[in-house]
C-alpha cells in the first residue's frame, strides 16, 4: 500500500509538471517574434526542465479549496514559474553566485552573455505580472510582490550576500531560509487557496503548511550541495562550499540538517491532517520535498 501511494503520488506530480510546462510554451512568447534573442533565451530558460514545483503547489491549493476555472487559475500558476526563473537567471550571474550549469545546461549568461541574461530576468519577471493580474485580484498579485520583494525573496537574497564568508548563526540562516525560498513556497499555496476562496482558517493552516515545506525544501537543498548527484541535480556539486554561502548543514552539521528537514515534513503533514479538505496531494508533494535528489 505504501508503494502504491508513493507511486500514486510520482504519476500526480508528472501529469502536474506537464501540464505546467504545456502551459508555459503557451504563455512564452514565440522566438520568431521580435527581440528574437531575448525570447530565445527566456524560453531557454524557462522550458529546460524543473519541479514546477510552485505552481502545481498553487493548482493543488486550488483544486483542494473548491475552484475550478482554468482561466484564472493557469495563468496564476505559471506566473509562479517566470518569477522563479527569473530568480534563478539572476542567482547564476558572476555578480552572485557565478554559476556554470542550471538543470544540466550552461547556465543563461554562459549560454548567451550577461546583458541578455539580466533582460531575459526583467522579462520574465514582467511577464510573471501580466499573467498573474489576469486572474482579476489585486489580493493575489500584492501577495506575489510582497513574496519576492524586500521582505520576502529578494530580502533573503541581500541576507545571503552580507553572510558569505562569515560565521552564521541558526537564527541567521533561518531568516535567509524563510525568506530566499520559504516565501515564495508559502505564497504559491495561498495564492491558489484565495483564488478559490478558502476562508480564514483553511488559509492560515496552508500558510503554515508551505512555509513548513519551503524551509524544508532549501534544507534539503543545502544537503544535496555536499552530497548529492551531481547527474540528479543538473548544477555542479558544492558550489555553496566554493561561494563560501551561509548553509543550513554548515551552520548546524549534515546530521541536525537530516533531522530538521524531516521534523518539518513531518509537522506539514500534520497540519495537513488538520484541515478540512481533500489534503492527500499536499501530503504527496511534503514527502516528495523530504525525499527528493534533485
Amino acid at each position: 500500500m505504501a508503494i502504491d501511494m508513493v507511486s500514486i503520488g510520482i504519476e500526480y506530480l508528472k501529469q502536474k509538471r506537464s501540464e505546467i510546462d504545456s502551459l508555459l510554451m503557451e504563455y512564452m512568447p514565440p522566438e520568431t517574434d521580435f527581440p528574437r534573442k531575448l525570447h530565445e533565451a527566456m524560453r531557454y530558460s524557462v522550458l529546460a526542465g524543473g519541479k514546477r514545483i510552485r505552481p502545481i503547489l498553487c493548482l493543488t491549493a486550488y483544486n483542494a479549496c473548491g475552484g475550478r476555472d482554468p482561466e484564472i487559475i493557469n495563468p496564476a500558476a505559471c506566473s509562479l514559474e517566470l518569477v522563479h526563473t527569473y530568480s534563478l537567471i539572476h542567482d547564476d550571474l558572476p555578480c552572485m553566485d557565478d554559476d556554470d550549469l542550471r538543470r544540466g545546461m550552461p547556465t543563461l549568461h554562459k549560454r548567451y552573455d550577461e546583458a541578455t541574461a539580466v533582460l531575459a530576468g526583467d522579462a520574465l519577471h514582467d511577464l510573471a505580472f501580466k499573467l498573474i493580474a489576469r486572474s482579476g485580484s489585486a489580493e493575489v498579485v500584492s501577495e506575489l510582490a510582497w513574496a519576492i520583494g524586500t521582505y520576502g525573496m529578494l530580502g533573503g537574497q541581500m541576507a545571503d550576500i552580507d553572510a558569505e564568508g562569515k560565521e552564521t548563526s541558526l537564527d541567521d540562516i533561518l531568516f535567509i531560509h524563510k525568506h530566499k525560498t520559504a516565501a515564495l513556497i508559502r505564497s504559491s499555496v495561498r495564492i491558489g487557496a484565495i483564488l478559490a476562496g478558502a476562508d480564514s482558517g483553511i488559509l492560515a493552516r496552508l500558510s503554515d503548511y508551505g512555509e513548513k515545506i519551503g524551509l524544508a525544501f532549501q534544507i534539503v537543498d543545502d544537503m544535496l550541495d555536499v552530497e548529492g548527484d551531481q547527474q540528479k541535480l543538473g548544477k555542479i556539486v558544492g558550489s555553496d562550499c566554493k561561494n563560501q554561502k551561509a548553509t543550513y548543514p554548515g551552520t548546524v552539521g549534515m546530521e541536525r540538517a537530516k533531522r530538521d528537514a524531516q521534523r518539518l515534513i513531518d509537522e506539514a503533514i500534520e497540519i495537513c491532517h488538520a484541515i478540512d479538505i481533500d489534503v492527500t496531494n499536499f501530503i504527496f508533494i511534503a514527502r516528495y520535498i523530504g525525499m527528493r535528489e534533485s
